[in-house]
């Protein structure tokens, strides 16, 4: 499983989104730090999920963190969130 895949599928049982995009935005990071050959390593997402409503800005990304899990997130180098409530 891509890793990109490993993010929507845990980001679905974690959170049961409404709105989920996740998108591989590696190429436009070659030659910059932690880039490498085959991508994988920045990404984007959007998500919307009711749980989120109510939610500080921080409390949302830690939430979207927490569904991702540690070993996961020590597998990519960037990730840009953007969070509806």
């Amino acid at each position: 499983m891509s890793i990109g895949e490993e993010i929507r599928q845990r980001l679905q049982e974690g959170l049961a989104p409404t709105r989920l995009e996740v998108v591989d935005d590696s190429e436009r990071h070659r030659g910059h730090s932690g880039w490498r050959e085959g991508g994988e390593t920045h990404f984007v997402v959007t998500i919307a999920a009711p749980s989120f409503a109510g939610q500080s800005r921080i409390a949302r990304h830690r939430a979207v963190h927490a569904a991702l899990g540690a070993d996961l997130m020590d597998r990519i180098h960037a990730l840009a969130l953007t969070i509806e409530g």
